[in-house]
């Protein structure tokens, strides 16, 4: 009950969110099966550790189930092998943060703590554009990515920018951030110029709101001016419940 704080100035005087930037992996299922002790490393050892970092403000970790894949709108072949993906949230100062970053990264492989990979799909970097939530959701689009969601809905498409507010009105959708691609936040990123990412935060089942989210995406693309590469509904990873979502074999 209340106002959203998105309509009141009282609320939003107190802060905006001064995340600049997502670095957005993705990857594909472990050859061998190890989904699930790869998550364990990942929630309880890796990402901990970021939090050293001084400009980052956020990471959160999705997995796309059997379930999920099924209900995917769109996968291109450059992004169809991902089924994990991890949103690490930057701000300033940016480039100094993504140097730490890889270096972090460099420096956990030399005293043995980087046990185990998965394959890599691609490792990119998004410049945040605009956050929206839902009225419904109250909380401000500023804090949406700490709001705790069920998972997210992952849209990558090329071409002209298309409002996100009517995905906002689907059942199941709390909100958006969006982001525009970009080749020069670090040289150790994939280029995604030309490219748009928006992140939905989901507040019910991913795949159910995958399948009512359809609809609307068909309007979104009619015209042919945007195109889907990735249109895809991700669960949150469950700490100490590793194995409860997992890819398919």
């Amino acid at each position: 009950m209340g106002t959203p704080s998105d309509l009141t100035s009282e609320v939003t005087r107190h802060g905006r969110t001064d995340v600049r930037a997502a670095v957005l992996s993705m990857s594909a299922r472990s050859p061998d099966r190890q989904d699930a002790d790869y998550l364990e490393w990942h929630g309880l050892d890796h990402l901990p550790e970021q939090y050293r970092i001084s400009a980052l403000r956020s990471g959160c970790r999705w997995v796309s189930t059997p379930a999920c894949r099924a209900a995917r709108a769109a996968s291109a072949a450059r992004f169809d092998d991902a089924d994990h993906v991890v949103a690490y949230l930057f701000a300033d100062p940016l480039r100094a943060g993504l140097d730490t970053f890889f270096d972090l990264g460099a420096d956990l492989r030399a005293v043995g703590r980087m046990p185990l990979r998965l394959p890599m799909v691609e490792l990119a970097g998004y410049e945040l554009t605009d956050t929206a939530a839902a009225s419904r959701s109250l909380v401000g689009g500023d804090v949406l990515p700490w709001r705790p969601a069920r998972g997210v809905y992952v849209l990558i498409e090329d071409g002209e920018p298309v409002r996100i507010d009517p995905l906002l009105e689907v059942p199941g959708v709390a909100g958006a951030w969006t982001y525009l691609g970009t080749g020069s936040l670090h040289p150790r990123l994939a280029s995604t110029d030309g490219l748009r990412l928006s992140l939905l935060y989901l507040d019910d089942d991913p795949p159910t709101v995958a399948r009512a989210l359809v609809d609307e995406l068909d309007r979104r693309w009619r015209s042919g001016t945007t195109s889907p590469l990735l249109a895809a509904p991700f669960v949150t990873v469950v700490p100490w419940a590793w194995a409860a979502a997992l890819p398919g074999p």
